[in-house]
């Protein structure tokens, strides 16, 4: 592990959003790691695992989403207009960029995703610039591939606390047990549409143009825990049949396999889990010809 030095970076959407985030980056830099976020977490939630990736030789970028901690800009979220797709066709895209501009020419790009930060690959018109995707908790929204015991508590956040802080505040509020960032308007509403479906955001395609999806082929590993609600291995499926074409493969890892307690939907990404960023690392690093290239399994 080396000393590791963190600088904030600013850099713009095509479409002229600015947005924010860390570059982390130690004395030995063998590998470029983007971390995308889940919806509502802003970047700072990752520093753990990108300081400890940079310490072993990556060069990490964790940012904000537009609208979201950084990269908010002050906008009134009710009339900003934000929608789950710019994330995807805008601000992945920006990230990458900024990534490779930032890191030293000819290091490996890849992806640590978490939840909804491996939904939107597909609309990355860069996207091939990425040679590896770690897909942490990463399942669609959809409610009925969830724990059971999860129904209730999503029912209320979609048509009651969603509902109330849309009318009170005219835009998803950090109340009501909504611990994430605020959300907009448009982007949750698109959220609740999406995850009342087994399809997601399929039947939408057609409106989320230019999209990619066919032709994403980068290698997908998708780590699910058995005390994850959300992200179950049927979800988990139904992300990964969104990119047909892209080699995956789903691997399991109960707490108890890790010697933890907990990780549920976000604890992957809090101190103490050095064995599962290990395993990330190691397989992330295949990309430059290092660590483990499992063969994993074709797309059908």
């Amino acid at each position: 592990m080396t000393d590791v030095s963190v600088k904030t970076l600013r850099f713009a959407a095509s479409d002229g959003w600015e947005l924010e985030g860390d570059l982390f980056s130690g004395s030995e830099q063998r590998l470029a790691v983007m971390i995308s976020a889940g919806t509502g977490f802003p970047r700072r939630f990752y520093r753990p695992l990108a300081d400890w990736l940079a310490g072993r030789g990556a060069v990490v970028l964790a940012y904000d989403y537009r609208g979201i901690g950084g990269s908010r800009n002050g906008v009134e979220l009710a009339t900003s207009g934000i929608d789950y797709p710019d994330w995807g066709h805008y601000d992945q895209p920006a990230a990458l960029a900024a990534l490779e501009q930032a890191a030293p020419p000819g290091l490996p790009v890849t992806h640590v995703a978490h939840s909804v930060g491996g939904h939107f690959i597909g609309l990355m018109p860069n996207h091939d610039r990425i040679a590896r995707h770690a897909f942490i908790s990463v399942g669609t929204g959809y409610f009925g591939g969830h724990h059971k015991r999860n129904w209730p508590l999503e029912m209320y956040f979609w048509w009651g606390m969603g509902t109330w802080s849309l009318w009170r505040h005219g835009f998803i509020a950090n109340t009501g047990g909504w611990q994430g960032e605020p959300l907009p308007p448009q982007l949750f509403r698109t959220w609740r549409r999406w995850s009342h479906r087994r399809a997601y955001f399929r039947p939408d395609l057609p409106r989320m143009q230019p999209n990619f999806y066919e032709d994403v082929r980068a290698p997908i590993r998708s780590w699910i825990f058995p005390d994850d609600p959300i992200a179950t291995p049927s979800t988990a499926r139904d992300i990964l049949e969104c990119y047909p074409n892209a080699p995956h493969e789903i691997v399991l890892r109960a707490p108890a396999d890790l010697g933890l307690k907990r990780i549920g939907h976000e604890a992957a990404f809090r101190p103490g889990r050095e064995t599962l960023w290990a395993e990330i690392f190691d397989w992330l690093e295949g990309a430059a010809g290092g660590g483990r290239t499992d063969r994993l399994e074709a797309a059908r």
